[in-house]
This record gives C-alpha cells, structure tokens and sequence, in this order.
C-alpha cells in the first residue's frame, strides 16, 4: 500500500491549473497525525506515505517529525515523499534541511514552461526561479530533486522543453496530464482549478510519441511507463488500473479516498472507521461506467493505455472526448506498439 497524505489545502503558489481548491470546508484544517497512525496500524506493510497539497511546506516540520517518529517506534519501512515547490525551502533552507536530509526522507518538486505556476504574489514562477530551488537542494541535501510537470492545452507546446530542461539538470521529469478537478476559485484577477478542462488523453501520448523518439525517454517518467505498459510489465498511476488496491488518499478533514484525483472531486470516499476495523473495500473497481471509454475498448490493442486511469475515463466520458480521442489514438497505435517491441 502507498498513502497519499494532504496534511492541508494551503498552498503559497497561486496556479491556474490548481486541482486541489476545494478538498476541504475549513481551509484552516490540517490533517489529524491520528488518522495516518491507524492508517498504519490496519496497513502496516505501507511503503511510501506520499506528501501532496496545498503545499506541504504550509505546515511546520514539526508536522513530519511526529511521523517519522512514530515510524520509527513501530519499526515501519515505510519511507516519505514530498511534492513541493520548495519555494519556503529556497527562502529559509535552515528550517527545513535537517528534516529534508533524514534518511527517509525524498523530494519531488514542480516545474513547466508555458505559464500558469504563479507564486503568491501572481508572478510567473520562471525557469530562474526553478533553478534556484533546485540549486539549493544540491548544496544543501546534495541532489537535484525530479520534477512533476503538468499539462494543459495551454502549455501543451512546450511539452518537451520540460524533458529537455531534465535533461540539462540530470534529473527525470513526470510529464502529468491535466484532469477535470479542481472548481474554479477566484483569487484577486486570476482563476484557479481545472473543472471542465480535461486534457486529452491522446494528446498527452503523442507528446510521449515525440520523447521516445527524439530519445529522451530516459529523461521522462510516464514514457518509459509507456514503453512496457503493453507488454504486461508493472505500471504505475496514471497506467494503473488497480488503483483500488494498492493506494489511499487522506484529505485535511479525514476524508478518506482510494484515487487521488477522485479525492479533488469528493466523489467515491470511502468510510474510514470501518475499513480500519474491517476488509479493505474496492468503491470504484466495480463501477460499470468506469471500466472503458467504449464498449469496442476490449477488442483495441490499445486497451491498456486507452483505460488505465479510471478518472480519466470518466473526464472524456463526461465531457464527450471518447470519440476524439479514439481517433487520435489510432493514429498513435503502431508507434506505441514499437515502443513495446510488439510488432
């Protein structure tokens, strides 16, 4: 099992394309250290608690300690793993460098060309600025940290100036697909969320296409799940369908939730009391509409890739982009077959 944790929904980045506006009612809330605690008591085998937002560096770190802690005294192996700007880290590396270089401890950090990542004070948060973070994890934790970048129809063009960016840096990026979560909240001149405004599935695979054969999927993560999906090799989300299984979602409030991105919709919880005293249960495996994108779906060599992320499937069901998308994908099929070496 892996846990995603969103101790709080404050963040001190402003961006547009923002999923997480609206996963709690009190904004103020961080989440109560007691539910990860049973969390790990029902799932003690749990490998990663991973950290997401709001930005995790909204709480102190004193926050993290009291986990690392208790870690500690349940001989757990589970390790940590951040998503933050690192923006706080950049400005006072003093008050976070001993919990950042604990040995359980790992970044992951966020970057795109294109626009839309504003700072608190609405300006863009520049290539400059991104290498300032980054710099400063290597002089103070010794290693550049990978980055997530995520994908709009805004920013889709400079796609893969982000893995070339990687590239430069030595690190690896993760070039994520925009889901439909995320209402819009109005912040001074500018609206966040991306509610209405899935990406297309199809488009983020030509983009991934274009990587493999340019030669820079050793540079970007979800090609390189890409290049093994069809051949049955173990994939990770967003190529996973098996989400039900293997990962959980904590929100501010408790709220508790098997997908990630569902949690940002507040669609499909799960009760929290009664999976910690009883089975582990399965809310979105069975539902009939997230199964395909269309009934021809299991007849396509493309099955795989078409329908490993169930949000995703419901985003293009919801908002009429199956068809599109099918036609695209087409298109792409027999170089994502060369990709897997399936002729």
């Amino acid at each position: 099992m892996d846990l995603i944790i969103k101790p709080t929904e404050k963040c001190n980045f402003k961006c547009i394309f923002c999923s997480s506006t609206y996963i709690t009612e009190d904004k103020t809330l961080e989440l109560d250290h007691q539910y990860i605690f049973d969390f790990l008591k029902r799932y003690p085998e749990t490998k990663t608690i991973i950290v997401n937002g709001g930005d995790p560096l909204m709480v102190a770190p004193d926050y993290y300690w009291k986990i690392i802690d208790h870690l500690d005294t349940i001989k757990s192996e589970a390790t940590i793993s951040f998503t933050s700007n690192l923006w706080p880290f950049y400005k006072n590396p003093n008050k976070w460098k001993e919990l950042f270089n604990h040995p359980r401890l790992g970044i992951t950090t966020s970057f795109q060309y294109g626009g839309g990542r504003l700072k608190g004070d609405l300006s863009e948060f520049t290539e400059e600025d991104f290498w300032k973070c980054s710099d400063a994890m290597l002089e103070h934790c010794g290693y550049r940290p990978d980055f997530i970048s995520v994908i709009t129809d805004e920013n889709e063009k400079d796609a893969i100036k982000n893995v070339e960016l990687a590239k430069r840096m030595g690190v690896e990026c993760k070039l994520n697909y925009a889901f439909s979560s995320g209402p819009p909240v109005k912040f001074k001149n500018i609206v966040m969320g991306q509610e209405g405004k899935p990406y297309l599935l199809a488009n983020i695979y030509e983009i991934y296409v274009e990587i493999w054969k340019r030669g820079l999927t050793e540079w970007e993560y979800n090609t390189k799940q890409m290049v093994k999906r069809l051949r049955g090799a173990g994939t990770t989300c967003p190529q996973n369908r098996d989400c039900d299984s293997g990962i959980r979602t904590l929100q501010p409030s408790g709220d508790y939730y098997s997908c990630g991105a569902f949690g940002d919709d507040r669609l499909y919880p799960i009760n929290f009391k009664e999976e910690m005293n009883g089975p582990k249960v399965f809310p979105i495996k069975n539902i009939l509409g997230l199964q395909t994108m269309t009934d021809s779906c299991y007849e396509c060599p493309m099955f795989e890739i078409c329908n490993g992320c169930r949000k995703t499937i419901k985003d293009h069901k919801d908002y009429d982009m199956t068809m599109t998308h099918c036609i695209k994908m087409k298109t792409l099929a027999s170089d994502i077959l060369a990709a897997n070496n399936i002729c």
